[in-house]
């Protein structure tokens, strides 16, 4: 189904539609009072979609969000590759939030289940992806998993479409975690993410890509090592192989930007 022209909503309109249709979903929510005040509302919209499993929606609402998340996207402010500054041949850093770059394509950090996080607007790089790329995304991975039919091995990628995201692609690895002293196998696995994701962005024409900082944070990958790995399995994927993939390393907190100032100088 396809509005009319004169049933064209404004972002309000569509933000409490969106709200209202997931809420229909969940019997557990019926009758939850709607937040008037737009933050509240927008808080309400990222929850219930992070919390909702895979499953199909219709094409009015599929029109409906993507139209709203393409307006949210542009209002938070897309950052094209000229934006940013080349530190090395092929080689930038840029802070922020990496769901606003338009690139070729943006990975993420995922878990094994490889369906994003399911945590009520959780701050981590999965959460954020699957919020502003919408709906589609987690069913597309799911069938992707179905198909596989076991949990993503640590150290391999998988490429999905952006959907509503500014990017083409997005790029989906599993780092590994480590649980006390960091060791060779770990950072074999790191440096295979990497090489991973360069192999599969250049198999399907990809010609820029923006890695967050895989395996820190939750993961507890040492900030400092793991970006020296990113950093050489770059070059020496890029020296092996000839690529011309221009790279971007994003990073979003202030330690981590100061150790990329180090390594590319």
């Amino acid at each position: 189904m396809r509005l009319k022209e004169d049933e064209i909503m404004n972002q309000n309109e569509q933000r409490v539609y969106l709200i209202e249709k997931l809420l229909e979903e969940q019997p557990e929510y019926k009758g939850m009072n709607i937040p008037s005040d737009t933050a509240g509302q927008k808080r309400l919209l990222r929850s219930l979609m992070n919390v909702r499993m895979p499953r199909g929606i219709d094409d009015e609402f599929a029109q409906i969000q993507d139209a709203y998340l393409q307006q949210v996207n542009a209002d938070r402010g897309v950052v094209m590759l000229d934006d940013l500054d080349e530190r090395q041949p092929d080689l930038y850093l840029w802070q922020g939030d990496i769901t606003r770059l338009k690139v070729g394509a943006i990975v993420n950090a995922a878990n094994s289940g490889m369906t994003g996080c399911y945590q009520p607007c959780h701050n981590c790089i999965d959460n954020c992806i699957h919020t502003y790329a919408g709906i589609q995304l987690r069913n597309y991975c799911c069938e992707l998993m179905r198909r596989q039919g076991h949990e993503e091995p640590t150290g391999q990628a998988k490429i999905t479409p952006a959907f509503n995201l500014p990017c083409d692609y997005v790029i989906h690895t599993v780092g590994p975690v480590v649980q006390g002293r960091l060791t060779r196998r770990h950072e074999q696995l790191l440096a295979s993410c990497y090489e991973s994701c360069l192999r599969i962005a250049d198999e399907n024409g990809v010609e820029s890509i923006a890695f967050c900082c895989i395996s820190t944070g939750v993961f507890m990958f040492p900030n400092e090592r793991a970006a020296q790995i990113a950093v050489q399995t770059v070059r020496d994927y890029k020296a092996q192989t000839n690529s011309n993939i221009k790279v971007i390393f994003n990073v979003f907190k202030e330690n981590d930007r100061q150790i990329y100032e180090q390594l590319l100088r």
